[in-house]
Parts: C-alpha cells; structure tokens; sequence
C-alpha cells in the first residue's frame, strides 16, 4: 500500500460513533473527517478528497444507500465501506451491486473497520512499477474486450469502461486464472484475505455485476460461467470470436 496518509471521511448520524472512531484513529495517526448525514456528501467531496468513506446505512433525509447511488451515477470510484445495523442482508447485497467496496455491520470494533479500510485500499491501491509483475503482462484481449493491466481498465471497443475497485480486483483475479475453477471460498481469500467477513455468496453480487458488463446474455453468461456447486470459471476466449455489433 502507499506512504500517502489515509483519510477517512465517516459519514454517521450517531455523534457517539463518530467521535469513539475519530479519537481511536486520531490515535494511530489517521485523519478522520466526520459528516453527521449525507445530505450534503456531494459538496464535501467537491473540497476534499479522502482516501475512503465509511458511509451508514440508516440516516435520515438522504440515506447511505440513496448517497452511494448518486455517488456512482456521477462515476465517483472513491471507495466505500457501509455500515449497517440491520439484521438482514437485503440492504448488503443491495450496497454491493450499487457499488459498495465492503459492508460491516454494527456493532463493530473499530479495529475492524481499520482492517477492513488497509483491505479496501490495497484493493485500489495501483501496482508497485518495480515489483508487481502484472503490470509487465500484456493486456488481455477477449471478444470486444480489452483488460489494460498497467493503467487498470477495462475497454470495450476501445472505449474506456468505469469498474469500481471491487469490480477491478475481481476481474483481475479471474483473469490471472483463466479456465480454472474458483470456489467461491477461494475468491473470497484473493479478494478479501483469509479473516474476512465476507460470506462466500457475496461473491455472487460483484460476479453478477461484471456479468452485466462482459456478457451478451448474463443470464447465459460465456465469459464467467458458473461451476454448479463449485464456484466460477473465467473463460477468456480468443479476441476475435465475437462480431461486433
């Protein structure tokens, strides 16, 4: 990961949470901001630019998921980590396929959240020029695909095409592995490290959101193909077996 200094932006209406997690990072050298709703997120972000956001679910007036969609629909990237207490895992998977980076769920220990942040941002973080040997690789070219490894970018048609860092990192992955089958426990660990929260089914919403931009039919998806009761398989192809429209 790089020497820049982390910022955090937390954005949480609960004034209790917010100052126990601004002392607690404080205290390890890490500067962090506080928003105590979203209603103004996209105004704060126009002045600064912190490394990530740590954004609540529950809030009132524009909520965490209401603000993360605006978010990506002005294709801002900036990571982002939701926190959320509700039991269920409706609004989780609906935070991934919006374009959530990582949920965590309250009540939760801060060094937790700090964990979670390193394993976000090393996810975005570009490759070192000197030691990471991806960034020798060729691009891969498959069909009307394009993925640049050096600069990080998908291409179809030569057009550049927006991946949030989770996206990025999992397309990256299975092409390292091409025709190879990946449980989902094993993307889980790639992705996300060893002692990861991370279910093995919440590998299923970024898979189905790559499927959207890779696949003719994702309901009958040729390039991520499903391994029943296993995993997924990458299945780059050549470059020149599909027409462009």
């Amino acid at each position: 990961m790089s020497d820049t200094p982390i910022q955090v932006l937390l954005v949480d209406d609960d004034a209790d949470l917010r100052d126990l997690l601004r002392t607690f990072f404080q205290q390890r050298g890490i500067d962090m901001s506080v928003l105590h709703d979203a209603n103004h997120l996209a105004r704060r972000l126009e002045r600064e630019r912190p490394s990530i956001i740590v954004l609540d679910l529950m809030m009132p007036g524009i909520d965490g998921l209401s603000a993360l969609r605006q978010l990506r629909a002005s294709g801002d990237t900036i990571p982002v980590i939701m926190l959320t207490a509700r039991a269920d895992g409706v609004d989780r998977v609906i935070g991934l396929e919006l374009g959530a980076d990582d949920y965590l769920g309250k009540p939760f220990m801060p060094q937790e959240l700090l964990a979670r942040i390193h394993a976000v941002l090393r996810r975005h973080a570009p490759p070192a020029a000197t030691t990471a040997p991806v960034e020798k690789r060729d691009a891969l070219r498959f069909g009307r695909f394009r993925l640049d490894f050096a600069s990080r970018t998908l291409f179809r048609d030569e057009e550049p095409l927006k991946l949030t860092g989770s996206e990025y990192a999992l397309l990256e992955v299975l092409a390292q592995h091409p025709m190879e089958t990946l449980s989902r426990s094993r993307l889980v660990d790639l992705l996300h490290g060893p002692y990861s929260e991370v279910t093995e089914r919440g590998i299923d919403v970024p898979v189905w959101r790559l499927r959207r931009l890779l696949e003719d039919d994702p309901a009958n998806p040729r390039r991520i193909q499903t391994i029943r009761g296993t995993g997924y398989m990458f299945v780059p192809g050549s470059s020149d077996d599909e027409e462009s429209p």
